[in-house]
């Protein structure tokens, strides 16, 4: 599996409520959300996120509440993948649950610049700045994992057993 598209890059310690905040929480509408994504650091996001475009950030990405909306809304606004140098666990695990491509590497998230057009092949794991011509060693996920991912998430995955 691999994705191909365009960078947005964010600081370290950006949390579950400036992914998506909390005030808009009142609907299970996943389009409708995804339409405030990243709105309080990145107000033009949403209008702006490519299909397979690739978020890059910091350290401590995802952090704060458990909610699974934050990877959720990332996923439908198209984003192909999330490159960090490292993530909440409880948003790492949800990542996974709903089928989010991630990936942790510090080196490419220090490099990586806002624009830069990349590709990522998650099951090597290299992610290649293709506008600078460097690539990073990522470890990639196990296969069942990527199968999770690939399938759509957890549950999606449950049900075509």
């Amino acid at each position: 599996m691999k994705t191909k598209g365009h960078v947005f890059k964010y600081p370290d310690n950006v949390d579950t409520d400036v992914i998506i905040p909390a005030r808009y929480l009142n609907t299970t509408d996943a389009q409708e959300l995804a339409r405030h994504c990243m709105e309080d650091i990145d107000a033009g996001f949403p209008s702006r996120v490519q299909p397979g475009d690739v978020m890059v950030a910091g350290w401590n990405f995802g952090c704060g509440s458990s909610r699974e909306h934050a990877p959720l809304v990332i996923k439908t606004c198209g984003t192909g993948c999330v490159i960090a140098k490292s993530f909440a666990r409880i948003f790492y695990r949800n990542a996974i649950n709903i089928g989010l491509p991630i990936l942790e590497c510090e080196a490419a998230a220090e490099e990586i610049q806002p624009g830069d057009a990349v590709s990522v092949d998650f099951d090597t794991g290299i992610i290649t700045d293709l506008t600078t011509g460097k690539t990073y060693q990522a470890e990639p996920f196990p296969e069942f994992i990527q199968a999770i991912i690939q399938k759509g998430g957890l549950l999606a995955s449950l049900k075509g057993m």
